[in-house]
């Protein structure tokens, strides 16, 4: 069983708006409206693969009963903790003539540290029958940015691995917790360190880094460019066949389902990269978010081409 961790889940509303502009009003047709947090985008592309994975971190007010009544349509188990605070709603506006898109995310309600002492009790029983843990997203206000490498050190005791995909100050302390597996982008492999921009071999150099921290892997995904794979004596690179992108929106996350689904079926590195580059993929090539067709993915597959750069 795969258990998914979404600590700061969202309504996701996206309105299309042709030429959108700054000070401005806007008519809309009414928004697409979805249940959205990295984990339940995991979640969804793992039960399209064929796993029943179990959701769970918190959820609070409306906004968090229509997100249960969503999973229970969908019909992806859930473990949520209900809080006081009301989830938050994160609105998209996209614009498809100029190929933009605009957001405003709400950072989410306060978790009490008595909520948090509550999921700690239902994530750990969870532990009692997971085989992995995927632990995605930002944190809910309230929440400590060590919150991640406590999750870390639960798995570790119990010889869980834990794939962590965060950003900011979450990933920074999230690696003390040691994950078996994290998958920055390049934008957030650069905040990471500091820089700018990275050179490939900057970025593998950086991977190393981090490996010599006590993670095993380092996914880097590269959008249209592939995605990277480092380990202590690992690297392979993987280039992605050119599709018509559709909405990218969740590539991130379908990717690192993608990794879990293979490295839960024992397959070797380089397939579990192509796993990783086609679930990425296909999500780009649909309209939704975390969605993904199995027989695109089996196609994208057997187009994406994996090289050995360095072993040793």
């Amino acid at each position: 069983m795969i258990v998914t961790v979404t600590l700061n889940p969202a309504v996701d509303i996206a309105y299309k708006v042709d030429h959108f502009k700054i000070g401005h009003g806007h008519r809309v047709e009414p928004g697409r409206k979805t249940a959205g947090g990295k984990g339940l985008n995991v979640s969804r592309v793992l039960k399209k693969l064929g796993e029943n994975p179990v959701c769970t971190g918190f959820l609070g007010g409306n906004n968090g009963k229509w997100i249960m009544d969503q999973l229970g349509q969908e019909e992806l188990e859930h473990t949520f903790i209900e809080i006081k605070g009301e989830t938050r709603t994160c609105l998209a506006f996209l614009d498809e003539e100029l190929g933009t898109q605009t957001e405003l995310m709400e950072k989410g309600p306060v978790v009490s540290e008595e909520e948090q002492e509550e999921f700690e009790e239902v994530l750990k029983q969870l532990m009692s029958e997971a085989g992995m843990i995927i632990a995605s997203g930002s944190l809910a206000s309230g929440i400590p940015a060590s919150y991640y490498r406590e999750i870390g050190e639960w798995a570790r005791a119990v010889h869980i691995p834990i794939l962590l995909d965060t950003s900011g100050e979450a990933l920074e302390k999230g690696i003390e917790g040691k994950p078996f597996l994290i998958k920055p982008n390049k934008d957030e492999l650069c905040n990471y360190m500091n820089q700018p921009d990275l050179t490939l071999d900057e970025m593998i150099a950086a991977a190393k880094k981090i490996c010599g921290q006590g993670v095993q892997y380092v996914l880097v995904s590269l959008g249209k460019e592939g995605a990277i794979l480092v380990g202590n004596d690992h690297f392979l690179k993987a280039e992605i066949p050119t599709v018509q992108v559709v909405n990218p929106v969740g590539s991130g996350d379908s990717m690192l389902a993608g990794m879990a689904y293979a490295l839960q079926k024992k397959y070797s590195l380089e397939e579990c990269l192509k796993w990783a580059c086609a679930c990425g993929t296909a999500n780009a090539m649909e309209q939704g978010t975390g969605t993904i067709q199995p027989h695109i993915v089996q196609e994208l597959i057997r187009k994406t081409k994996i090289t050995q750069e360095e072993k040793g």
